[in-house]
């Protein structure tokens, strides 16, 4: 920096700037600036804007004003980031941070907020929508009721019911929105036929969504004690009584026909004396009670036990396996005098290129006891029972799982080999060392600096092969013995699917639990194993 004087005026000449900081200053004038980046940038943000403006709206006509603010709050912070002319990390680093929040940290925060509820079968949704369901389903049709008029409308793919009563009040509602008194409705022969925001269904719609509507029941008032209008044909309307009676003061639901009385004592359904619950009922927040359930109910212990153990046994194999396989065939073809090499790698990947379901489901029909490519073709008409037998399932599930591995670790331990110096190598021949003291002193151990996080994360994904179990053998053969539909060969991962997916109870909160569970166990056994690794880095 240097400084002139000139008539009691003193000027100071800016420093120069370095050829990076140059370059810096390119990069963040060209990601901010120019007419064809603002054009980009308006109509991305637009895009954005508009998707979230949607979103917001769908979130309002919910009630889910929480999630509209964050919302909000996202679209603006966004917004402010792309049209500011400085923030250049931020601009790189904000859709990644965002993605990252969306499909991890929040599915897993609301994973575990599911395992501390009771959500599942018969408890899906809040207290009010369990009374409005219950009273909807023992609906019955008053006799003298007076007939309605009924236009079927929708609001966004809710349909609702446009309702003129004997005197002309007109009023709209859906199923979960009681009738609210409307003014702005087009009337036709003293009827509401329209309203501005809805959709009036025509004849042919109707016809067309004839058991939907027919099932649809639109609350006369806030209190369901009130009945429901409902109509059977799309045109007329009538006023339906539930026999059960909600007492909100006393948190009591009353069968009118029997007389029995139905009380919530806060497990999430209203119980009569007798231990009978009336269902659907509601969520509510459990505590630790699907972790302690997860490894004390007596149903579930002994599937849990043999599912645990296999489950590591199948990680540990599969991972052994694979880079054994992978590292042997790597070190063949890693040898200058074999003549074709490259055709012969191209050869060794190709189940690595193909989706693993879809080589799950080959393998599963080559494997078919009957009619499989291996017992007919290969083994002349032999009966092996390749996924019917328990312990030949188990045999199967390695033998494919080896096949889509093996070209993984085969790739990886032949960049591992070839970035190892030739002149080790070299120095310990001269030495006299033999060729298996110097794989075994030298390569591997120095492979393993590479490799050994990469076996890790292999276990981890094995750990939770999802794909492998639920295409071949769908975790069968079936243990008749267990109380849940689980089989010989499932894994952790498809018994949580199947304790949340499949069966006539489905138990969301308890599946859930499973998962915070697997997650706690792999990361426990991944950190371990990453510190144990430190001691490999000493051979750099």
């Amino acid at each position: 920096m240097s400084t002139t004087i000139d008539d009691d005026v003193t000027t100071e000449t800016p420093p120069k700037q370095t050829k990076r900081q140059r370059q810096a200053a390119g990069i963040a004038d060209a990601a901010s600036g120019g007419l064809k980046i603002l054009l980009i940038k308006l109509i991305a943000l637009g895009i954005v804007d508009a998707i979230a403006v949607y979103a917001l709206f769908v979130l309002a006509l919910a009630g889910q004003w929480l999630i509209a603010a964050i919302v909000v709050v996202v679209t603006v912070f966004v917004n402010w980031i792309y049209f500011s002319r400085r923030k250049l990390p931020a601009k790189y680093l904000t859709p990644g941070v965002i993605f990252l929040i969306l499909f991890q940290v929040f599915v897993l925060v609301y994973t575990a907020y599911i395992g501390f509820t009771n959500y599942g079968t018969g408890h899906n949704g809040s207290k009010e929508q369990a009374v409005s369901s219950l009273m909807s389903s023992a609906l019955e049709r008053v006799p003298d009721s007076p007939t309605y008029g009924v236009t079927v409308v929708d609001q966004l793919g809710t349909l609702g019911l446009l309702v003129t009563d004997p005197d002309g009040e007109v009023s709209v509602g859906t199923a979960t929105q009681p009738l609210t008194p409307v003014d702005n409705a087009q009337l036709e022969g003293g009827k509401a036929v329209a309203l501005d925001g809805w959709t009036s269904l025509s004849f042919s719609d109707v016809i067309a969504r004839t058991d939907e509507i027919t099932a649809l029941a639109v609350p006369f008032s806030d209190d369901p004690n009130d009945g429901a209008i409902s109509t059977p044909d799309g045109s007329n309307g009538y006023l339906y009584l539930s026999t059960l009676e909600y007492d909100e003061a006393a948190g009591t639901m009353t069968d009118l026909t029997t007389g029995t009385v139905y009380s919530d004592i806060g497990t999430g359904a209203f119980t009569s004396d007798d231990g009978e619950e009336l269902l659907p009922g509601w969520q509510i927040v459990v505590g630790f009670d699907n972790f302690v359930r997860a490894v004390t109910d007596e149903r579930l212990a002994v599937p849990l036990v043999y599912v645990t153990l296999w489950t590591f046994a199948f990680a540990l194999i599969s991972v052994a396996s694979t880079f054994f396989l992978g590292l042997f065939l790597a070190i063949v073809f890693n040898d200058m005098r074999m003549r074709g090499r490259k055709y012969y790698r191209v050869l060794m990947i190709l189940p690595y290129a193909i989706p693993s379901f879809l080589s799950a489901l080959v393998w599963a029909g080559m494997m078919n006891e009957s009619f499989g490519f291996i017992n007919q073709v290969l083994l002349g008409g032999a009966d092996v029972p390749w996924l019917t037998d328990p312990f030949m399932a188990k045999v199967s599930v390695l033998i494919v799982n080896l096949w889509l591995g093996f070209p993984y670790m085969f790739l990886v331990c032949t960049g591992a080999l070839q970035s190892i110096p030739d002149d080790i190598q070299e120095a310990a021949t001269v030495d006299g060392a033999r060729p298996w003291a110097i794989f075994r002193l030298i390569k591997l151990p120095l492979l393993l600096v590479s490799v050994a996080p990469l076996l890790i994360a292999s276990f981890a994904f094995n750990f939770n092969n999802f794909n492998v179990i639920y295409m071949l053998t769908d975790g069968g053969p079936r243990d008749s013995n267990a109380p849940i539909p689980v089989g010989f060969t499932d894994i952790l991962i498809t018994m949580v699917y199947k304790v949340a997916f499949t069966g006539q109870s489905r138990d969301y909160g308890l599946a859930s639990a499973y998962s915070i569970i697997i997650f706690i166990v792999v990361a426990v056994i991944s950190i371990i194993a990453f510190r144990r690794t430190k001691s490999l880095e000493e051979l750099n």
